[in-house]
């Protein structure tokens, strides 16, 4: 099972599935992309910021809420929703081998059946006043700490590469 997987739940925005595509192929971690998607997913926009890494990432599409959901329990996966309105902080979310974590559309979220289904539900604290961050940018923030925590950041060729 892998340590760690990312869901785009019917992403809007093709530089930001991209730029998630990348992150999977950089961090070894995959990457669900739960249909339908708000654009072409061959887009020039989602290549550009996916850049030549497309290829190399771990990726499952899925047809439908309901398709990705089965895989989930048949795998016995925990899903974790990243949201604004989240109950608990993600620095404070105790992660386990497995997660998946999930974004919603960039232009509104999840409904509600979606989150209802989450394992948790977890924010990025911000300051006061702001809306939200980026859906790759809080995805890619949320990941990291999850992969610290889990001890799971790929293996180095060069484990002491810092000189100076």
């Amino acid at each position: 099972m892998d340590i760690l997987r990312i869901a785009l739940y019917q992403p809007d925005i093709p530089q930001n599935a991209g730029t998630l595509l990348r992150l999977s192929a950089c961090l070894g971690v995959a990457v669900d992309i739960i249909e339908p998607c708000g654009f072409v997913f061959d887009d020039r926009k989602l290549r550009r910021a996916g850049m030549d890494y497309l290829g190399q990432a771990d990726m499952v599409r899925h047809s439908s809420w309901a398709a990705f959901l089965g895989r989930l329990c048949d795998e016995g996966r925990r899903l974790v929703l990243l949201t604004t309105a989240g109950e608990t902080r993600h620095d404070r979310f105790p992660f386990a081998p497995g997660d998946t974590i999930m974004v919603g559309r960039e232009s509104a979220g999840v409904p509600p059946e979606v989150a209802r289904a989450a394992f948790a539900r977890i924010r990025v604290p911000m300051v006061a006043g702001r809306r939200s961050l980026n859906v790759a940018l809080a995805a890619a923030l949320v990941t990291g700490e999850a992969l610290r925590r889990l001890d799971g950041f790929p293996v180095e060729d060069d484990l002491d590469q810092g000189e100076g």
